[in-house]
């Protein structure tokens, strides 16, 4: 058995840099021993492989110990691949995977950008002695993460965004601005977001 592996570095535009990933473009699903044995061989922080689904792509993400939920910069190396390596032309990939549906597309300029599944929180109970080891008397959840309350409110400025974003929310300042990343702790415009996708070609 011979498989091609690609081996890319995510976020970077130097060789050596970012986050590297391996990638593998399978035919058919190998066996899930062989999968988890190959990436620990590769012995890098994950090894993506997929599989042509219709017109999607079945995804998987191993670590040299693990099969695990999501990894960006895996999916982001497997686009690449993809679109640089294997001709592919759809102007948006569609990867299936344990996290949902995962698309990433490439603007003219060459840069990918990749749309993250938006898990919204839910309330939870406390567990017995956290706040006795946080030193606090009480804790209560914030509404405008929790329920359909107002979104939160925050000042965009190029350099700094100083409040959060709840989930898949607009802020009341920025609300006009389309938001390619929606983070806890995020508010990026598209453009600013795009350039976080840089991707590279060994010389």
């Amino acid at each position: 058995m011979q498989l091609e592996i690609f081996q890319v570095d995510a976020f970077s535009a130097e060789p050596f840099g970012g986050n590297p990933a391996a990638v593998i473009p399978l035919e058919s699903w190998l066996p899930d021993d062989v999968l988890q044995r190959i990436a620990e061989e590769n012995n890098l922080s994950e090894t993506a492989y997929f599989v042509r689904n219709g017109e999607g792509y079945d995804l998987r993400w191993f670590t040299p110990t693990v099969e695990v939920d999501l990894c960006g910069h895996a999916t982001l190396a497997s686009a690449y691949v993809l679109f640089e390596q294997l001709g592919e032309q759809a102007p948006v990939l569609r990867f299936n995977t344990r996290s949902g549906e995962l698309r990433v597309s490439r603007g003219v300029d060459g840069l990918l950008a990749m749309d993250f599944p938006a898990k919204q929180p839910v309330a939870v109970e406390v567990p017995a002695g956290l706040l006795e080891a946080l030193g606090l008397s009480g804790a209560r959840a914030a509404l405008d993460f929790i329920g359909a309350a107002k979104p939160q409110t925050c000042t965009y400025k190029p350099q700094s965004h100083p409040q959060s974003l709840s989930l898949g929310r607009r802020c009341s300042q920025c609300a006009s601005m389309k938001h390619r990343l929606r983070l806890p702790n995020l508010c990026i415009p598209e453009k600013r977001a795009a350039l976080i996708f840089q991707r590279w070609s060994m010389p």
